[in-house]
Parts: C-alpha cells; sequence; structure tokens
C-alpha cells in the first residue's frame, strides 16, 4: 500500500513537472515562435502585395530587435521585475496585439512602433519564462528537461510557416497578421493554464562586487554572442523573401520556414546531449562551423537541395546556440544565472539590431543578398573564432563542464 502511494505520488509529480513544461513550451510558440519570427514568412507577402524595399523590412525588424534590446536591458537592470505577475502579463497582452495590429495598417509609423513594442514583450517573456521554467523543474529534480522548452520556438516557427500561405489564400498580408494574432491568442489561454506558477520563486542575495565579477566572466562569451546575434538574424529574417525571388524556386519560399522549425525542435534536445558529452566550447564550436556553412551555401542556392540544407543547418544551430550559451553564462555565474542570461541577451540583442538594417540597405544597393551573406556568415566565423580564444570554458574531463553543460 506504502508503495502505490510512493508511486502515485512519482507520478503526479512528473505530470506537474510536465504541465509547466508544457505551459513554457506553448510560450515560447507565443512570444518568439509567432510574436518574433512570423515576420519572416509574411515579410514577403507585404513587399508582394505593398511593393515594400527590403531596406524597410530590414528596418522594421531591427526596431523589433531594438525592443527586444531594450526588455533584455531592463531585465538586467532591475531582475526583480521578472517575478512580477503584472509585468508578465502586460508583456503577454502587448505581444499578441502587437502580432494581430500589425494587419490592421499601412503606416509606416504604426507598424514600427508594433515592432519595436513587440520585440521588448518578447525579450521579458523569454527571460520570464526561461527563469520560472528553470527554477520550477530544478526543484522538482527534472533539470535535465529544461532544453526542450526552447523546442517551442521551433514549434511556432514550423507553425507559422505551415498557416501563412492558408491565410494569404484567404486575404493577403494583412489576414496573415491578423490569424497569427488569434492563433497565439488560443495558444496564450492554454499556455496559461498549464504552466501557472506551482511554486513561489525567491531572488537569492547578490554579494557585493560580486555580480561585476561575474559579468567580466562571461564577456569573451557575450562578444561571440553578439556576432551570432548580427550574423543568424540576417537569414532569420530574409530567407523566406531570398527563396521567394529565386526563379523556380518561388513555391518552396513559405515551406522553407517549416523546415526551419522542424529542424529547430530537435536541436534543443541533441545539442545540449552533444555538450554533455564533448564540452560546451566543442559543440558550440560545431554549431558554429554548420551554420556559417548553411550560410554561404545559401549565397548561390538554385536547388531544392541547396535551400534544404541552409534552411535545416540555420534552424538546427541557431536554438542550439542560444541553449549553449546561456548555460555556459549560468554555470560561469552561478546564483546570479538570471543576470547572465539578461546581459548574454542584450548583447545578441545589439547584434540583431544591427544585422537587418545592414543587410537590407546592402541588399537594396547590390540589388540581392549575396553581399550580406557572405557579411553573415563572416560574423559567425569570427565569433567562433573568439569561443576558442575564450578562456573561460571548463576542460571536458575536468567534469565541471559536462555536469553543467545544459539542464
Amino acid at each position: 500500500m506504502e508503495t502505490e502511494n510512493i508511486d502515485q505520488k512519482s507520478a503526479q509529480h512528473n505530470w506537474a513537472a510536465l504541465k509547466v513544461l508544457a505551459g513554457g513550451i506553448l510560450g515560447m510558440m507565443v512570444v518568439m515562435g509567432i510574436g518574433r519570427f512570423a515576420y519572416t514568412p509574411i515579410l514577403p507577402l507585404m513587399q508582394r502585395d505593398l511593393g515594400m524595399s527590403h531596406s524597410l523590412a530590414g528596418g522594421l525588424a531591427g526596431l523589433n530587435y531594438l525592443g527586444y534590446l531594450a526588455g533584455a536591458v531592463i531585465c538586467t537592470l532591475a531582475p526583480r521585475l521578472l517575478r512580477s505577475r503584472v509585468i508578465a502579463a502586460g508583456a503577454l497582452l502587448l505581444s499578441l496585439a502587437t502580432t494581430t495590429f500589425m494587419g490592421a495598417t499601412v503606416s509606416e509609423f504604426w507598424w514600427g512602433t508594433m515592432r519595436l513594442g513587440g520585440g521588448l514583450a518578447s525579450a521579458v517573456l523569454f527571460i520570464v519564462i526561461s527563469a520560472e521554467v528553470a527554477e520550477t523543474l530544478a526543484r522538482r529534480g527534472y533539470g535535465h528537461w529544461f532544453g526542450a522548452l526552447y523546442g517551442g520556438v521551433g514549434f511556432g516557427i514550423a507553425l507559422s510557416g505551415l498557416v501563412v500561405p492558408q491565410l494569404d489564400k484567404a486575404g493577403g498580408w494583412d489576414a496573415a497578421w491578423i490569424g497569427m494574432g488569434g492563433i497565439a491568442g488560443l495558444l496564450a489561454l492554454l499556455g496559461a493554464a498549464l504552466g501557472r506558477r506551482h511554486v513561489q520563486a525567491t531572488t537569492d542575495p547578490v554579494e557585493p562586487g560580486k555580480s561585476a565579477a561575474g559579468l567580466r566572466s562571461i564577456r569573451m562569451l557575450a562578444a561571440a554572442y553578439f556576432l551570432q546575434g548580427m550574423g543568424y538574424i540576417v537569414t532569420a529574417t530574409f530567407i523566406v523573401a531570398i527563396i521567394a525571388e529565386t526563379p523556380g524556386l518561388e513555391a518552396m519560399a513559405p515551406y522553407s520556414w517549416v523546415a526551419v522549425g522542424l529542424s529547430a525542435i530537435p536541436s534543443t534536445i541533441l545539442w545540449p546531449h552533444l555538450a554533455r558529452r564533448t564540452g560546451n566550447r566543442q559543440a558550440l564550436l560545431a554549431a558554429y562551423t554548420l551554420q556559417a556553412a548553411g550560410i554561404l551555401v545559401s549565397v548561390r542556392a538554385s536547388s531544392i537541395a541547396e535551400v534544404l540544407f541552409a534552411a535545416v543547418t540555420f534552424g538546427g544551430t541557431f536554438l542550439g546556440i542560444v541553449a549553449l550559451t546561456l548555460a555556459e553564462g549560468k554555470m560561469r555565474m552561478g546564483k546570479e544565472g538570471a543576470r547572465a542570461a539578461a546581459f548574454l541577451t542584450a548583447s545578441f540583442s545589439v547584434g540583431q539590431v544591427l544585422g537587418p538594417i545592414i543587410a537590407g540597405s546592402l541588399a537594396d544597393r547590390q540589388d540581392g543578398f549575396a553581399l550580406p551573406l557572405l557579411l553573415a556568415a563572416g560574423c559567425i566565423i569570427l565569433g567562433g573564432l573568439l569561443i576558442v580564444l575564450d578562456r573561460g570554458f571548463s576542460t571536458p574531463n575536468s567534469g565541471k563542464e559536462s555536469d553543467h553543460a545544459v539542464r
């Protein structure tokens, strides 16, 4: 009888942890996969129907990432805000509103305002969801499940890639925005029901001077992450538009985004698994190298095989790099893991702001994306070199890195 009671409690424990993780995955689908990245498959529709230039497209993307940067900086300077349910609820409503109402105007000013606000909301919620799910899973003894959380971004990307073409057929670019906003709202309701806070979060005191020392330990990592942000975002913003402009591959364009999403989903499990075997440095180097190779192939991609390679190598690496980098930062800063995540996200965001603005402007001047993609690949390669030079990584045989690679 006692054994049955223990088994029943264990099953309830497992289910509670799974619900928190499922709620977090749905949250990532809403605020990242849709709120942040639905712009990519909808962008070529706006260019087709409204004649939007690459410069304007890059500018709007840059404003979104400027908002993301602002949210990350706020979280870095005022980490206690991450514990506020009012802040989290407000950010969620802002994300939903700025997605939906992108389809209700043709004003460049309001588009920019909404992309800016949506970026701020996505940064706050990304950090809030990551911190709360990580804490809850760790307290319940399921910290090793955490990497699956970021698979929600891949699910959201794949969903938007599948649904946007159907919404386009029903009503064009504006119906695509409004429809994705409605879908995000439904997913948010389900995610809130599943992932409500089960454990009262606490804030660990920070010893005077310790925070600055901790941030110094991740400066090189943050510089590499900045370059990753500047490089990957060119593909993240323009891949569908690039393929839509490639003769013979136009029909493949929206479904390349599905390939990105589907390959991103398992990446948040596979890269941490590799990191536990080889160490974070080696896993990050492999991811940077593969991503750079995919970007270089995309420069002259003219076949379905090349497009799929570019999409899969991009989707299969960018979330893995996020998971590994944030895990490395948490390992180096210990109890200040939330601040490490915010600081690294801020560095990443600066690159994201600059990348699409520069790429869009160059694409208009060069009448194509060859040069922007080459520069993006160069950023990724340079970021990989910084990973090589970063002395902050533990050696795999020390046990420290393999134990803490990704939880």
